[in-house]
């Protein structure tokens, strides 16, 4: 590979973390204004839980088809349209003021948000060696939670003056900036010379082997606790633990300068060692335990340090977990085995983001919801299990 490849490369992978991580932080400043939206808008946890959940479930829905399409056509094209969709969607989400809209609004938000996970991963993996599989995805959830430290460091300050509505606005116009500097300079992907488009019977036999349901049951767990987590925890601060808005923000940018640099390091020790799974096995028994501890502590050291702690294995085994799959189904349909793992754990993520909203309005805190996420991280660490114990020959 000569310099001005490498360098290209390079330059494609930076635009492609850059532009995912401005449509995360779009997504994420909902989470972290929540209390004030709510506030302004007059709804109650269960109304915003129905909000997150609103665009989650069409973004699982939207999961098999963008992969399916990823694996069709050229992926940047996708991305592109994606991020378009989804960062007009973040500006409309600002101007309007009627809650059912704003439900809408996040629902078609979710569908093009579909667009942008798939193709991203395809792009991002294209500008690594395939035995790098792990680290590339790792590194492209990274920019995400990169963004949402800037996100949670300076939003709780910006937000007096601003508003949290034109801080959306300021996120948008951001997100488009910058995704024109891709379409501008990134390169495209059009499918592999000689490569065979998927058609529905391949997906039927990718989609019936048993590690494909397994990896994708511990998906559900995985962004169960992720969404569930990255949703709620800011008002888990502010009204079961006592603390302000700026507080809740600086609590959450120290997860987030954490669970940053794990995405990659997870998929970069997974690639080291070649065990994937062993990653994900310790990475769900920590989740297990410091999630069960959340609701026990209420000093905010302790509070600070059992949320570090969760941070740091939240999403450390992204990359492995997604790779796991294709070490039995082979890599020659990746967007529709990614989008399928993505989908499980897309429901996942719709269950708890109104789950944990459910829980806070019947029993008047969080501590139910927690366990319960606790409770399935313990399964899915069994789950882990059962994976590793797949016969030889289910392998491709």
């Amino acid at each position: 590979m000569t310099a001005a490849s490498t360098r290209k490369r390079g330059l494609n992978a930076t635009l492609i973390v850059v532009c995912q991580s401005m449509q995360a932080l779009a997504f994420g400043g909902i989470a972290l204004f929540l209390p004030l939206i709510r506030e302004d808008i007059g709804i109650s946890p269960s109304q915003a839980g129905l909000l997150a959940a609103a665009g989650t479930f069409t973004y699982a829905l939207m999961q098999i088809p963008s992969g399916y399409l990823s694996d069709r056509f050229d992926p940047k094209r996708l991305f592109v349209a994606g991020l378009v969709g989804t960062n007009l969607l973040s500006l409309s989400f600002a101007l309007l003021d009627s809650y059912g809209w704003l439900v809408a609004n996040q629902a078609i938000s979710g569908i093009f948000r579909a667009l942008v996970f798939a193709p991203g991963l395809m792009l991002i993996s294209r500008q690594f060696r395939p035995d790098r599989r792990a680290t590339a995805m790792g590194l492209y959830v990274a920019g995400g939670f990169s963004s949402n430290i800037l996100l949670n460091a300076l939003g709780p300050a910006l937000v007096g003056p601003l508003g949290w509505r034109w801080l959306m606005i300021l996120f948008a116009a951001s997100g488009m900036l910058v995704l024109l500097a891709f379409a501008k300079l990134g390169d495209p992907a059009p499918p592999k010379t000689g490569a065979k488009p998927p058609t529905w019977a391949d997906a039927r036999e990718l989609l019936s082997h048993r590690a494909v349901w397994l990896a994708g049951f511990i998906q559900f767990v995985r962004l169960a606790v992720v969404t569930g987590i990255a949703f709620w925890l800011p008002s888990l601060i502010v009204e079961d633990k006592g603390y302000s808005l700026a507080v809740a923000g600086a609590v959450v940018a120290i997860g987030a300068a954490l669970t940053a640099p794990s995405n990659f390091l997870g998929g970069w020790v997974s690639d080291r060692l070649g065990r994937p799974l062993a990653v994900v096995g310790v990475s769900l028994g920590v989740l297990a335990v410091t999630i069960f501890l959340i609701p026990l502590v209420d000093s905010l050291p302790a509070l600070i340090a059992v949320i570090a702690v969760n941070s740091i294995f939240l999403q450390l085994y992204f990359g492995p977990l997604f790779a796991v799959p294709l070490q039995y189904v082979g890599t020659a349909n990746t967007g529709l085995v990614t989008g399928f793992s993505n989908f499980c754990a897309n429901l996942g993520g719709v269950t708890f983001s109104f789950g944990l909203g459910a829980f806070k309005d019947a029993t008047g805190s969080f501590d139910a919801g927690l366990w319960a996420l606790s409770g399935m991280c313990a399964a899915a660490l069994a789950v882990t299990w059962l994976i590793s114990r797949l016969p030889a020959e289910d392998r491709h």
